[in-house]
């Protein structure tokens, strides 16, 4: 499908907005938005461009591997920067991602004092103002800018734009960090990310792209596409799930039926009428 002329030049405006910046810092996690970003940064500015990425014990691995390749392959400058989980969220507190972003945006004002880089840039876009994203107050506080947002470009025309200049990420699922696998308020455990992500890559293994593999405890409750439910359920993959599943330490393994959705750990719980 070939580009509109509106993200045509919602494009230009974004590669004229970081052209105007001279030299940037890319928060860079590697997912959709930050891909475009970075490839944008790169067409912009050329060698003036250096891409940070944290890795956190709560960073999927592969997403971490993803990253590192694709900055490799544009031939940016890239740093891959560790970091310990942060001492205000390890009770895991509904407010775990503003308190996370803010850390991370903090680190990356010092890195960029450090480089002599003013500007530091996200992957913040417009459907992002339509969601829960506490990030996007931790980027304002801190000066982080969002030119993805600023050219007023939604998830589809990132989606669009990437395919159209053949990034890998233009048809890659949502991604989030390992922490939203966990309901709030439960104690974080460096081995606890290593089990889920042990388990979601042995999902996506099977075939499974779109998946969460959200963590109660004994309890581990999949999520997949709706369209994906049953290829789960058929015998011989779903013994190789709970098999492997009860290997990493699960005592039971569900599949939810509501499917695959952003954010369902924040969901209300529900209430039954009384009898």
């Amino acid at each position: 499908m070939a580009l509109t002329q509106r993200q045509k030049k919602q494009y230009a405006v974004l590669l004229a907005e970081i052209y105007g910046m001279k030299r940037v810092l890319v928060a860079f996690s590697g997912g959709v938005d930050s891909t475009l970003l970075l490839h944008a940064a790169k067409r912009a500015v050329g060698e003036s461009v250096l891409a940070v990425t944290f890795v956190m014990p709560y960073s999927p691995k592969a997403e971490t591997a993803c990253a590192a390749q694709f900055a490799e392959a544009l031939g940016v400058r890239h740093k891959l920067i560790e970091l310990p989980v942060p001492d205000d969220i390890r009770g895991n507190p509904p407010e775990r991602c503003y308190l996370c972003k803010r850390t991370l945006f903090g680190e990356l004002v010092r890195i960029a004092a450090e480089e002599g880089i003013r500007h530091i840039l996200d992957g913040g876009n417009l459907d992002d103002l339509g969601d829960h994203r506490p990030g996007i107050r931790a980027a304002r506080e801190l000066g982080v800018r969002s030119p993805l947002l600023n050219a007023g470009l939604t998830k589809q025309d990132i989606r669009d734009l990437s395919r159209e200049y053949d990034l890998p990420t233009w048809d890659k699922p949502a991604g989030a960090c390992l922490l939203t696998r966990l309901p709030h308020g439960v104690a974080v455990e460096e081995a606890e990310f290593e089990r889920i992500d042990q388990g979601e890559t042995f999902l996506r293994g099977l075939g499974f792209a779109a998946v969460r593999l959200r963590s109660h405890g004994e309890v581990a409750r999949i999520e997949l596409r709706p369209e994906d439910i049953a290829a789960c359920l058929e015998s011989g993959v779903r013994k190789r799930i709970d098999d492997r599943l009860k290997a990493l330490g699960y005592r039971y393994v569900s599949v939810d039926l509501a499917g695959y959705r952003m954010g369902s750990l924040n969901e209300p719980e529900a209430t039954g009428s009384k009898e």
